[in-house]
């Protein structure tokens, strides 16, 4: 196979970032399989002609089964609102397609342990999207790591916070509802740090934590299109069903011990994804933010020199930067979903699963029940209870 000929489900937010990255990937990653951006299916006719031109894909539909039965497609792409994917991934599994699906992977942990299922047995590919996973400083996290650098892990302690609904009067869009969301900063936020975690640190063995809606109802919106949205401060309000903020501490398999919070009420902070990892022989932090760097601590210096240094992860010896640019010449948050593309590409060429699979997203999945079931019991929850 030469091309890889896409179907995808959504065409907002996450539609415009895939899309960008399947443009992308043959002019720097030209080994690759070609994507070919087949079809591009939405709900509102209109919109969605208007993003498939904008986009570059060369068709559309506005019902996605139709999509499926297409024989010209291979991969299906899902970005719809997370409430969607299970219904769209198993029809695709069972029409033989390879699958790309968004985080959080579904609604529930039963749930997304179906689709595995359903994945494994057709023995389609399947992918689910946490694209931090893919910037280079990340990587060079990983690399110290793996290599003993930084020796025993005893620390991960990360946050993921944001303020674009900290107005009381910001619409009651689809994020708010748990019946679509499934749960608010918690799952939307907290699924990345959980899954880094998980990426670099390990499993975790029992977790506890508290969560709070700080606004619990706000004006329905007119309009919605990715984090934005249109509405009338005196419209008429619906309840928010999510958490605007969630944290909590966890103990993973080796011992390590991690604390997580997630919030979309911290003024000031547009995206502030990061963490730190402490080992006994040195340390890392990381803030997306700053997504070209990694700060490094090794107790290995002279002490007269011991102290965090910058270390911009723009160079060859830097996983993906050889493609980029030369070094010092950084990159930014849409390369991340084009690594994310590239990994897929190479895995269905090369008949294995990619990382992450559905399987991280059934672990990332039972950590966030695990952690819902703890606020509401107020307990530590094993993970072995999930």
């Amino acid at each position: 196979m030469k091309q890889l000929r896409i179907g995808m489900i959504g065409y907002k937010f996450m539609g415009k970032a895939h899309s960008n990255a399947y443009r992308s990937l043959p002019m720097f990653f030209p080994k690759a399989l070609k994507p070919e951006m087949s079809v591009i299916c939405g709900r509102n006719s209109e919109a969605l002609e208007e993003a498939a031109s904008q986009l570059g894909w060369a068709d559309c539909v506005t019902d996605w089964k139709d999509l499926i039965a297409r024989e010209d497609i291979d991969l299906i792409d899902i970005n719809a609102p997370s409430n969607a994917h299970k219904e769209i991934a198993l029809a695709a599994a069972k029409a033989g397609k390879h699958i790309f699906c968004e985080k959080p992977l579904a609604l529930t942990l039963a749930d997304s342990r179906e689709m595995l299922q359903v994945a494994e047995d057709a023995g389609v590919t399947h992918m689910v999207g946490f694209n931090y996973r893919f910037s280079p400083a990340v990587r060079l996290a990983k690399k110290l790591i793996e290599s003993g650098r930084l020796g025993k892990i005893y620390h991960f302690r990360a946050c993921f916070l944001q303020d674009w609904i900290i107005d009381p009067d910001f619409p009651l869009v689809w994020r708010l509802q748990k019946d679509i969301a499934g749960s608010g900063s918690h799952g939307d936020l907290g699924a990345h740090l959980i899954d880094l975690a998980h990426f670099l640190v390990g499993d975790m063995k029992e977790v506890i934590g508290m969560s709070e809606t700080f606004i619990k109802e706000r004006p329905l919106a007119a309009e919605m299109t990715g984090l934005s949205a249109k509405g009338d401060k005196d419209a008429p309000k619906g309840k928010v069903t999510v958490d605007d903020a969630t944290l909590f501490l966890a103990r993973f398999d080796n011992g390590a011990l991690g604390s997580f919070e997630a919030t979309r009420f911290a003024a000031g902070h547009r995206s502030t994804n990061s963490f730190e990892i402490n080992g006994s022989l040195g340390s890392v932090k990381f803030d997306f933010e700053r997504m070209n760097e990694l700060e490094v601590y090794l107790t290995s210096d002279a002490e007269d020199v011991q102290g965090f240094r910058r270390v911009l992860a723009t160079d060859p010896a830097h996983e993906y930067a050889e493609a980029w640019w030369p070094p010092g010449h950084t990159i930014g948050f849409e390369h991340t979903f084009i690594h994310e593309m590239l990994e897929l590409s190479n895995a269905i060429e090369e008949g294995r699963q990619p990382e992450p699979n559905f399987n991280d997203g059934v672990k990332c999945q039972a950590v966030l029940e695990a952690v819902e079931r703890s606020i509401d019991e107020r307990r530590w929850v094993d993970l072995s209870e999930m």
